[in-house]
C-alpha cells in the first residue's frame, strides 16, 4: 500500500519519500513501481514524458529520520500493530517539521490510539487508503476528538489532489464506512449459506446481478484475503466486544487451514478450477 500511495503522490506532482527499514523491501518497491509505470505506457494510460518525471519525484530510504525531516505531509502505511505505529508516530513527532500532518493509512485503528504519542494529535489523522490504491478512488478521513479543522481540509484537499474522492468520517468507530457496510454484507451472506439457504456460487451471483456489486461477497473475501478478513474482524471485536463483530468461525477456520483466498490459490473457490 505504501509504495502505491507514494506513486500516486507522485504521479500528482509531490516530491515524496518511500521509507521502510527493510532495504530488500525498498527495492521491491522501486522495481514493481518501475514495473507498473511500463506496463501503464504500454497501455497508453501514462506517456513517457509523466512516467518518467513521476519517478524522478520519487526517492527512497531506510532511516526515517531524514526521510521526515523536511516533510510537509507524512502517511504512515506500516503493519497493523499498535506498538509499531506508536512507535514510528512518536518519532516523527520529533524529527518532522513542526508543521508536518501525519496521516496514518490503519483501515482498523483509529488515529487517536497514536495521536498522542505524536506530540501533535491536533495534525494527526486517518486517511484510509483501499487497495490497490493507485486505482481505488476512496479515501477515508477519519478525525478524532483532538483533529484540527485546519488537518482535516488539508488531508481531503490532499486526497482530491491525488485524483481520489475523499468521505469525511466526523468521529471513530471501529471498521469505519467501508469495512462496516462490507462486513454487513458478508456477515449476512455467510449466515445465508451456513443455513444452506443457497450456494456460495449463486448468493454471489445474486449479488452481481440483482445489487450490481462487481463481485460477489465470497469472491470479493477471496480477493481481499481471508487472512485480512479475518484480522479485520478481530481488530473490530477486540474495540466493541459486540457479537456481530466477532470473526466467523468458518473464516476463522479456512484461514487455519492455509486457505487465504486468490493468494493461497484456494479460499471459498478452488481456483486451481474454473468456478
Amino acid at each position: 500500500m505504501g509504495r502505491q500511495i507514494a506513486m500516486s503522490a507522485a504521479l500528482s506532482g509531490y516530491a515524496t519519500i518511500v521509507q521502510d527499514i527493510s532495504s530488500d523491501g525498498l527495492e521491491f518497491a522501486e522495481a514493481e513501481l518501475e514495473s507498473w509505470v511500463a506496463k501503464q505506457i504500454g497501455k497508453n494510460k501514462l506517456t513517457v514524458d509523466a512516467a518518467g518525471a513521476a519517478l524522478n519525484r520519487l526517492s527512497f530510504a531506510q532511516d526515517l529520520d531524514r526521510a521526515a525531516a523536511d516533510a510537509d505531509f507524512v502517511i504512515e502505511a506500516a503493519t497493523e500493530r499498535l506498538d509499531i505505529k506508536r512507535s514510528i508516530f512518536k518519532c516523527l513527532g520529533t524529527v518532522a517539521p513542526a508543521h508536518a500532518i501525519l496521516a496514518t493509512n490503519s483501515s482498523t485503528m483509529g488515529s487517536s490510539m497514536v495521536a498522542e504519542a505524536s506530540g501533535r494529535a491536533d495534525r494527526v489523522c486517518n486517511m484510509h487508503f483501499f487497495n490497490p490504491a493507485l486505482v481505488m478512488k476512496c479515501v477515508e478521513v477519519v478525525r478524532h476528538e483532538s483533529t484540527s479543522d485546519a488537518t482535516v481540509n488539508t488531508v481531503m484537499a490532499l486526497a482530491s489532489r491525488l485524483g481520489k474522492e475523499p468521505v469525511l468520517i466526523k468521529r471513530e468507530i471501529p471498521g469505519f464506512i467501508a469495512n462496516r457496510l462490507m462486513g454487513a454484507v458478508q456477515r449476512e451472506a455467510l449466515a445465508l449459506a451456513g443455513a444452506g439457504i443457497a450456494s456460495i456460487t449463486d448468493i454471489d451471483t445474486t449479488a452481481r446481478t440483482a445489487l450490481g456489486h462487481p463481485m460477489g461477497p465470497f469472491e470479493l473475501m477471496d480477493l481481499v484475503g481471508l487472512d485480512v478478513i479475518d484480522f479485520i474482524a478481530r481488530a473490530n471485536f477486540a474495540q466493541t466486544g459486540t457479537e456481530t463483530d466477532a470473526p466467523n468461525e468458518r473464516v476463522s477456520a479456512l484461514v487455519a487451514e492455509g486457505k487465504l483466498g486468490r493468494k493461497s490459490g484456494i479460499g471459498f473457490y478452488d481456483y486451481a478450477q474454473c468456478h
